[in-house]
């Protein structure tokens, strides 16, 4: 008997245990977790767990975005610099482009202007200014192997710059009419008025031995007379910027201010005659000198 009440009991707790599992399932099974009700005990573990995800979860997105941030960077750093080197090499190429041009331009402006003169024209690049004469002096980089000689006046487009009065073989240096050495033979145009431009300071000429009666004025344009057997006719020496008339003395004061801009000059042309030319030019200088006799 005992034995028949143990298996009973047995058998009563295993179907017991087996229903209340069954409803465990069952409940669980239509539990709504959208609206499940946190115990106590996950509450706690929530608070702590919690800031500690979310500031792995912080630190890895910035690890990420500082990782991500510094290879773009990288990228675009790389990128800048090719860019720089590119806009660089650009910037380089249009400069030179730009003084092709400037140098074609002047080049073209010699052209056109030695179609009037009747020498063989040497174009020439300074090289250097004498510092002890206050850029009186000039140096260019032809010389006896280019056909050049001594006192071949020099000029530009704008007008004259002066003569050759010294030679080697591949350079020549050049007075220029700043210089109180180098007397021009001019003529004030508008009035056909001699005097003697020489060098007077930096940046300015004098014209002397102009007779105070001559009615020159401001602006007048000063020429080359073909006097004296180095520099042509009608090449421009400069205005007349400044006059004195003193009330004593029979001549007054011309300054005169240069056709050649000294301070930019890059390039210049040396006239070089042939002996016909010379010969020609002797013989002008001897009929001008006639003629101002006949004149007097």
């Amino acid at each position: 008997m005992s034995i028949l009440v143990n298996d009973n009991q047995k058998r009563t707790r295993l179907v017991l245990n087996i229903a209340v599992l069954l409803l465990a399932l069952i409940r669980f099974a239509s539990k709504d977790m959208t609206l499940q009700k946190t115990s106590f005990f996950e509450n706690v573990v929530i608070d702590i767990v919690a800031p500690i995800q979310k500031s792995v979860t912080t630190v890895h997105s910035k690890v990420t975005g500082f990782f991500q941030n510094y290879v773009a960077n990288v990228d675009a750093s790389r990128k800048n610099i090719v860019y720089q080197k590119q806009i660089a090499d650009l910037k380089g190429q249009l400069f030179e482009l730009d003084e092709v041009l400037r140098e074609n331009q002047r080049l073209k402006n010699f052209l056109q202007f030695g179609k009037s003169i009747p020498y063989k024209q040497v174009l020439a690049q300074v090289v250097a200014w004498d510092s002890n004469s206050d850029n009186k002096v000039i140096r260019i980089n032809k010389g006896l192997d280019q056909g050049l000689r001594l006192q071949a006046p020099v000029i530009t487009a704008e007008g004259l710059v002066g003569y050759v009065f010294r030679l080697t073989n591949d350079f020549a240096d050049i007075i220029t009419v700043l210089d109180p050495n180098n007397r021009v033979d001019g003529i004030i145009q508008r009035v056909r008025t001699h005097g003697i431009v020489e060098g007077y300071s930096k940046e300015r000429s004098i014209m002397k031995y102009v007779s105070r009666t001559e009615p020159i004025i401001l602006n007048d344009v000063v020429i080359t007379s073909g006097l004296g057997n180095i520099y042509p006719k009608g090449i421009k020496v400069g205005t007349v910027s400044r006059i004195e008339r003193e009330s004593y003395g029979i001549t007054q004061h011309v300054e005169i201010f240069p056709a050649v801009d000294f301070s930019r000059l890059e390039e210049v042309a040396v006239l070089v005659g042939t002996k016909s030319i010379e010969k020609e030019k002797q013989w002008n200088a001897l009929e001008n000198m006639d003629e101002e006799g006949s004149k007097r």
